[in-house]
């Protein structure tokens, strides 16, 4: 294969009320809108952009994995446990839904999040080194 794929430019996520689910994401995390209409919302934050496209009842990206636990399809990444840390409680006193900061067994902590429709994310505390070597440690 002669074409490597270089990064991931888009992510869709499945909402139920489009308006409502762009001002949760620019409220509590600093997203900006660049499209809106009534059925998708073009949302930028974490250096991608986001689709909000209005599904469903009842619509997730989460997915059950083999043990019957829901999952998570996105993990955000921030520079370090002091940054996982903060995040953690500036999103908490946001009034956003998060889980414990845990250990999972493997370098770094991480916590869980879920958005104004039910959707799971997750946050490590470990940088990739291609961003960390670019300076660019924030979620937003």
């Amino acid at each position: 294969m002669g074409t490597t794929i270089v990064r991931v430019g888009t992510i869709y996520i499945p909402v139920n009320e489009v308006n409502l689910s762009a001002e949760w994401y620019v409220e509590k995390l600093g997203a900006e809108i660049s499209y809106q209409d009534e059925d998708k919302a073009i949302i930028n934050f974490a250096n991608l952009s986001f689709f909000l496209v209005k599904a469903a009842e009842n619509q997730t990206a989460n997915f059950m994995d083999s043990h019957g636990k829901e999952r998570f399809s996105v993990t955000f990444e921030v520079d370090g446990l002091e940054a996982l840390t903060s995040l953690h409680q500036e999103l908490a006193e946001k009034g956003v839904k998060v889980g414990e900061i845990e250990d999972r067994g493997h370098p770094g902590n991480n916590f869980v999040f879920y958005d104004f429709n039910g959707n799971i994310f997750d946050v490590w505390s470990e940088l990739s080194p291609t961003f960390k070597d670019k300076g660019t440690g924030s979620l937003s």
